[in-house]
């Protein structure tokens, strides 16, 4: 897999429906949807980054995504729920590692709209994409120590339990300790596309 062709396909993000949801190119209007959620102690606790503190944040915030969707080094998509037209969540890649052929993923999930499956279904797409479009030979997912409903969505896609760095990233005045699951392209193929 090569930078420039993640960066060609990213530029024209591919809007991915399912029954229930449209993981599409995010836009400026998500702003109250993107707000609703971001603002969040509880949403953020677990992830690098803090909570908004407005929805001016939050608009300059997607105003950015534009910029990076353009130049194709972007590669997160909106949830958005089709019954509601509503955005609840982002999934996508969150980093590329070109040399060995794997990716990061990572999703958001409005608390309002947990518990519902919708992660687990967002990020399936994800990681179809990422094997079948992209080729990855490896698709992985962290977690901070202490967020169980994050590893309960590897665990229903069947990524496997890799280990634990202790103590290995010093995020919002503390050091956490970062989980890993994963799943290579054969074991998704067996387990997704290959009938019985």
């Amino acid at each position: 897999m090569k930078k420039e062709s993640v960066i060609k396909k990213f530029r024209k993000i591919p809007t991915i429906k399912t029954e229930r949801l449209t993981l599409r190119k995010m836009r400026v209007e998500d702003c109250a949807d993107m707000y609703e959620y971001s603002k969040r102690d509880d949403v953020t606790e677990y992830l690098l980054w803090s909570p908004h503190p407005n929805r001016v944040h939050t608009k300059k915030y997607l105003e950015y995504i534009m910029t990076r969707y353009d130049e194709g080094e972007f590669y997160d998509w909106a949830i958005e729920l089709n019954s509601e037209k509503k955005m609840i969540g982002t999934c996508g890649f969150t980093t590329f590692d070109f040399a060995n052929n794997s990716a990061e993923v990572g999703y958001v999930i409005n608390p309002a709209y947990q518990k519902q499956g919708y992660a687990p279904e967002a990020l399936l797409e994800v990681m179809m994409f990422g094997f079948l479009d992209l080729n990855l030979h490896r698709i992985e997912a962290r977690y901070m120590d202490g967020n169980d409903a994050s590893r309960r969505v590897m665990d229903k896609l069947g990524m496997k339990y890799e280990g634990c760095a202790r103590s290995s990233m010093f995020v919002k005045g503390k050091y956490r300790s970062i989980h890993t699951c994963a799943m290579l392209s054969d074991e998704f193929i067996k387990r997704y596309l290959k009938s019985e």
